[in-house]
C-alpha cells in the first residue's frame, strides 16, 4: 500500500465531488468528503475488477447504500478508468447525463445497483452476496472459480430503516462470508445529530446477527489496509466494518447536518478547497492519480487474463459445469419446457395458486437459473420446489429460499440476485402484502430486472380472513409501477401462459396476482395459443353473434363470471362479447389495430367486472362504460357470501348491466 498515493487519490475524490454539487448547485457533498479515504483504498488498492470489462462475472460487486453520496462513487468510477468520462462528471445531476442524483445501474457503467431509498442497497447486497454462494456451490467444485465479495457502503440513515434488519438477519443466519458492510458511522442524519433519535449499539446488532465486526477509523489508510486484508484472507462470516467519519471532512459545516444534502456555497467552497490544499483549477486531475490508475489498469486486465484462463482450464475439465454456466447466463426457455407449459393439465378446476405450483415444478426441472422462495408462506402461496432443498447456513446447493417474515427485503434481495447475473429469481407472498415490498418492486422495474413476483390470495374471495388480507387497492397500485407487467390469470391455461411470459422477459419484473380458491380451467382459454392470448394482454374468449350489445371485460376469477354473465344475458336475446384481459400493460404495448379489433367495432356498452378498486378502467371502457367493482374494503365471511354482499354473482352483474349502473 502506498499511503502517499492513496492520499493524493482522496483529495482527487473530494475535489471532483464538491464541484460537481457546486456545479450542479444539487448534491450531497458530506459523505464523499468523509469518504474520501475508503473510496480511494477501495478503488485504487481493495477491489478486483476490470473498468475496462465491468461485467467480468468474477468481479467484487460495490454498492453504495448511501446512494445520496453518489459524487463519491462516480468520482471514484471515472479515476479508475470506468467508462465514465469527465465530461459526465461535469453534467452531474443534468438532464440524461450518466451521473444522476442517486446511483440508476442501467445509467452508469460501473454502478452494481439503483440505490437510493435507505437500506436497499443493503438488501440488494445480501442477495448478490446469496447468489454469489449458490453460483460457487454449483460451479466451483475444487476450485475458486468465483470468489468475489460484495461490499455495500451504508450511512446511519441505512441502518434505521427497517429494510436493513430483515436483510442483515438473514445474511448472518445464512453466514454469508463474501459480504463486507461498511457503516458510515458520522453520526449525522439530514435532520440533525444522530443522538437526537438513535442510541443503538450497532456493533452489539451486527453481533448478534452473527457478523463478525471491525471498529476502525474510516480516514486512515493504515487501519484500512489492515482490516481488508484481513477480511480478503480470512474472512469466515459476513463483515460489519463500523468506519468512523467526519461528515463534510474538511469544511467549516464539517460534524454538521448543514453538509449533508446542500451544496457548500460561498465563500466555504473556496476555503474547504484551501483547507484541502486541493487545486483551485476545476476539473482538474493530478497528474500522478490518472498515472496510478493507468498502472492499475493494467494490472487489473491481467488478472482478468488469469482468471479467463483458469475458466479455460475449468471448462475442460468440467464440461459439465460448463454448460451449466452456460445455461446460467443465457436463461433461456427450452423448447420442450414450452410445450410442458403449453399442456399443463390441472384438472376441471384448481386455484391459481395450485396451478402456479404446478408450473413451477416443471419449470425447475428444466431451468436451474430459477431458483426463489416465499415469506414465510410457502405452504400458502405454493412456492415452493419439491424437489429442491433448501439453501442453509454453509449450504447453497438447494433452489429454495426461506425468506422469513420479511417481504420488503426479500423483494431488495431478489433484485440483487438478478442483479448477479446467475439467476432468474421468484417470491411470493400474500397480494396485499405487496405493501410492504413496494418500494424494492419500483427499483427493480426502474432498473429492468427481471424478478418474478408470486402473489397470491388475490382477492376479497379469500374469504374469512377479512379486510385486513383482502386486496382491493393493489392491482391499481402495482399496475400504477411503469415497467411492471401485473399479470391476473383467469385460469390454469393463462398461469402457464403468464409463467412462460414472465420467464421470457429481460427488461423487468412480471407480478402474477394468483387465487386461493379454485377456478374452473376454461375451454375458451385453452384453444387460443399463448401467443395470439396472454401474451397479448387481453383476447376475446368469446365473440358476439351479432351486433354487440355488451363487451365484458374481466381478469382472473372474473373471467368465469363473465362467461356466465354471457350465458344469462345471450339467453335473454343479447349479442356478447367476453374478453380476457390478464395484462393491461401487454395490451398497452400492443397495436392500434389489435386493440381496436379487441375492444372496437359496434360495441353497445364496454363493461369490466373485476374484484378491485374500479381505478384504471375508465380507459378501456369509456366514459359510459360500467365497471363492477370493489371501491371499498371487504368483510370477513365465507366466499359466497361476499359474492353476494358485494355484488359479484352472474344475476346480480345482470341486474346491474341491463339498469345501466
Amino acid at each position: 500500500m502506498d499511503r502517499v498515493k492513496l492520499g493524493r487519490i482522496a483529495k482527487a475524490i473530494r475535489k471532483l465531488s464538491i464541484e460537481m454539487v457546486e456545479g450542479a448547485n444539487s448534491g450531497h457533498p458530506g459523505l464523499p468528503l468523509g469518504c474520501a479515504e475508503i473510496g480511494a483504498y477501495l478503488y485504487g488498492e481493495h477491489l478486483r475488477h476490470n473498468p475496462k470489462n465491468p461485467d467480468w462475472m468474477n468481479r467484487d460487486r460495490f454498492i453504495l447504500s448511501a446512494g445520496h453520496g453518489s459524487a463519491l462513487i462516480y468520482s471514484c468510477l471515472h479515476l479508475a478508468g470506468f467508462d465514465l468520462p469527465m465530461d459526465e462528471i461535469k453534467r452531474f445531476r443534468q438532464l440524461h447525463s450518466r451521473t444522476p442524483g442517486h446511483p440508476e445501474i442501467h445509467e452508469t457503467v460501473g454502478v452494481e445497483a439503483t440505490t437510493g431509498p435507505l437500506g436497499q442497497g443493503i438488501g440488494n447486497a445480501v442477495g448478490q452476496a446469496i447468489a454469489c454462494k449458490m453460483a460457487q456451490e454449483r460451479l466451483n467444485g475444487d476450485e475458486d472459480l468465483f470468489d468475489y465479495k460484495v461490499y455495500t457502503l451504508a450511512g446511519d440513515g441505512c441502518h434505521m430503516e427497517g429494510i436493513s434488519h430483515e436483510a442483515l438477519s438473514l445474511a448472518g443466519h445464512l453466514n454469508l462470508n463474501n459480504l463486507v458492510v461498511i457503516y458510515d458511522y458520522n453520526r449525522v442524519t439530514l435532520d440533525g445529530m444522530l443522538d437526537e433519535c438513535q442510541s443503538d449499539d450497532t456493533a452489539k446488532r451486527y453481533s448478534a446477527y452473527g457478523f463478525d465486526v471491525y471498529n476502525i477509523d474510516g480516514q486512515n489508510f493504515e487501519e484500512l489496509h489492515e482490516t481488508f486484508t484481513r477480511i480478503r484472507e480470512s474472512q469466515k462470516r459476513p463483515v460489519c466494518v463500523i468506519a468512523n467519519t467526519t461528515i463534510g471532512y474538511g469544511s467549516t459545516k464539517a460534524g454538521t447536518p448543514k453538509v449533508h444534502g446542500s451544496p457548500l456555497g460561498d465563500p466555504d467552497f473556496e476555503k474547504t478547497k484551501e483547507t484541502l490544499e486541493i487545486s483551485s483549477e476545476y476539473w482538474s486531475v493530478p497528474d500522478e492519480v490518472s498515472e496510478y490508475f493507468k498502472g492499475r489498469l493494467e494490472e487489473q486486465a491481467k488478472l482478468e487474463m488469469e482468471w479467463n484462463q483458469k475458466k479455460i482450464n475449468w471448462e475442460h475439465q468440467h464440461p459439465e459445469g460448463a454448460k451449466l454456466f452456460d445455461h446460467l447466463m443465457k436463461k433461456e426457455v427450452p423448447d420442450s419446457l414450452r410445450e410442458k407449459l403449453r399442456n399443463l393439465d390441472c384438472g376441471e378446476k384448481i386455484s391459481g395458486r395450485k396451478a402456479s405450483a404446478a408450473a413451477i415444478q416443471q419449470i425447475a426441472s428444466e431451468m436451474g437459473c430459477v431458483t426463489g422462495g416465499s415469506a414465510d408462506l410457502s405452504g400458502s402461496d405454493c412456492t415452493m420446489i419439491k424437489d429442491s432443498p433448501l439453501i442453509a447456513r454453509n449450504s447453497f446447493v438447494g433452489n429454495n429460499i426461506k425468506f422469513g417474515v420479511r417481504e420488503f427485503g426479500m423483494a431488495a434481495m431478489c433484485t440483487g440476485m438478478s442483479e448477479s447475473g446467475f439467476f432468474l429469481p421468484f417470491c411470493g407472498t400474500f397480494l396485499t402484502f405487496s405493501d410492504y415490498m413496494r418500494n424494492a418492486i419500483r427499483l427493480a422495474a426502474l432498473s429492468s430486472r427481471p424478478v418474478i413476483y408470486q402473489f397470491t390470495h388475490d382477492s376479497i374471495f379469500l374469504g374469512e380472513d377479512g379486510p385486513t388480507h383482502q386486496p382491493v387497492e393493489h392491482y391499481a397500485a402495482l399496475r400504477a409501477i411503469p415497467n411492471l407487467h401485473f399479470m391476473r390469470p383467469a385460469d390454469a391455461h393463462e398461469v402457464a401462459g403468464c409463467w412462460l411470459h414472465a420467464l421470457g422477459r429481460q427488461d423487468g419484473p412480471t407480478a402474477f396476482a394468483l387465487t386461493r380458491q379454485d377456478l374452473p380451467c376454461l375451454a375458451e382459454t385453452k384453444k387460443v395459443s399463448f401467443e395470439m392470448g396472454v401474451f397479448c394482454g387481453a383476447y376475446i374468449l368469446r365473440k358476439e353473434k351479432g351486433a354487440c350489445d355488451y363487451a365484458l371485460i374481466a381478469t382472473g376469477s372474473e373471467v368465469s363470471l363473465a362467461l356466465e354473465v354471457a350465458d344469462k344475458l345471450e339467453a335473454s336475446g343479447k349479442y356478447v362479447r367476453v374478453i380476457s384481459m390478464p395484462c393491461m400493460e401487454l395490451f398497452e404495448m400492443q397495436s392500434d389495430a389489435y386493440k381496436n379489433e379487441i375492444l372496437g367495432g359496434d360495441i353497445g356498452v364496454r363493461v369490466s367486472i373485476e374484484a378491485g378498486v374500479s381505478m384504471g378502467w375508465a380507459k378501456w371502457i369509456g366514459p359510459f362504460g360500467i365497471s363492477i367493482a370493489m371501491d371499498r374494503f371487504g368483510l370477513s365471511a365465507p366466499m359466497k357470501d361476499l359474492a353476494q354482499e358485494f355484488g359479484f354473482t352472474a344475476d346480480q352483474v345482470v341486474s346491474r348491466i341491463t339498469e345501466g349502473r
